[in-house]
């Protein structure tokens, strides 16, 4: 291990999955089966002690910053004599393709808005910021979709500098997963909720994954926690090919979506060409561009087989 590697490693610290599920310190599960079941991802089968085990410290830990973020903007306003504007406490979800950030993502949303503290939680995606189908064309990107040139980083960038500086409403595009591409005429509206939840690819990228921008404020300049959902790379690669088998049965029969051709594939066949959309786009964006931004995260998530957190690492 090099003195650089040795220095993040002892940057946080490591808990076995029991040491933190001992952290909840009885905070009370508030999720029903059925709401597990409508959080679960399209590849996951989300137990009800996953949550306990793991979400439910997390989302204690999370309370307690928020609470303490609160109390430093009371101490602000103590200080200048004057009221200032609620501004959101923003959580940054990051992690692969497939690894189930969306999951982790809708789990807190539910756990935090129940919380008296703060029960408005808005869940914002970026892929909702990434250009059009069109303009990738043009530029010659549709294969590199999920790569920081595919996204408008600018777009993506003054969408969370507005959230703190408490403006009082914000639309953000969305994405359809059916489509594979913006939706023209559609918008999420964020009106100054108590947090909100950013969930990407890119959410922790840096100059370091665009250099040809000349920016230098990043999303993560505007995060106020961070989470990295891990997992090794030949697992998330797995988790990826069950999930597009899924789809080939599911989503993709249908005749307007973008991938239909591939649900009349044999499943030999999906199996080759999602393999192959893994190796050659999927994986390198995660070894390149998302794995490398993983020490920058306050807390790492680890999981292990059949998506279970194995372990937890928080930045001391």
């Amino acid at each position: 291990m090099s003195n650089q590697q040795h220095n993040i490693h002892n940057a946080y610290i490591h808990f076995e999955r029991d040491q933190w599920a001992r952290l909840r310190n009885n905070v009370e599960l508030t999720l029903s089966l059925d709401d597990l079941q409508q959080l679960q991802g399209i590849n996951e089968s989300l137990s009800i002690q996953e949550v306990i085990d793991i979400y439910l410290p997390l989302s204690r830990l999370l309370n307690l910053y928020v609470g303490s973020l609160q109390k430093r903007h009371s101490v602000r306003d103590q200080f200048l004599e004057t009221k200032h504007e609620h501004v959101p406490y923003i959580i940054g979800i990051a992690g692969s393709v497939a690894v189930g950030k969306s999951t982790t993502a809708r789990i807190l949303q539910a756990l935090l808005s129940r919380w008296p503290e703060h029960p408005s939680v808005a869940l914002v995606t970026t892929d909702g910021f990434l250009r059009n189908n069109k303009d990738l064309v043009a530029h010659n990107l549709m294969h590199k979709k999920g790569f920081p040139e595919s996204f408008n980083t600018k777009a993506l960038v003054d969408f969370v500098a507005a959230i703190k500086s408490g403006k009082e409403s914000i639309d953000a595009p969305i994405y359809s997963h059916l489509t594979y591409d913006i939706l023209p005429d559609k918008k999420i509206t964020i009106n100054k909720p108590d947090i909100v939840i950013i969930e990407g690819l890119n959410v922790l990228q840096t100059a370091l994954n665009e250099p040809e921008r000349p920016t230098r404020v990043f999303v993560s300049d505007f995060v106020d926690f961070s989470i990295f959902v891990d997992a090794e790379p030949a697992m998330i690669k797995q988790w990826y090919l069950q999930r597009f088998l899924k789809f080939s049965v599911g989503a993709f029969t249908d005749p307007d979506a973008y991938f239909h051709t591939y649900s009349k594939m044999t499943q030999q066949q999906q199996i080759d060409i999602a393999s192959k959309i893994w190796d050659e786009i999927n994986g390198v964006n995660l070894s390149e561009n998302i794995r490398p931004t993983r020490d920058r995260a306050n807390l790492i998530l680890k999981k292990g087989y059949n998506h279970q957190v194995s372990s937890v690492k928080l930045r001391k």
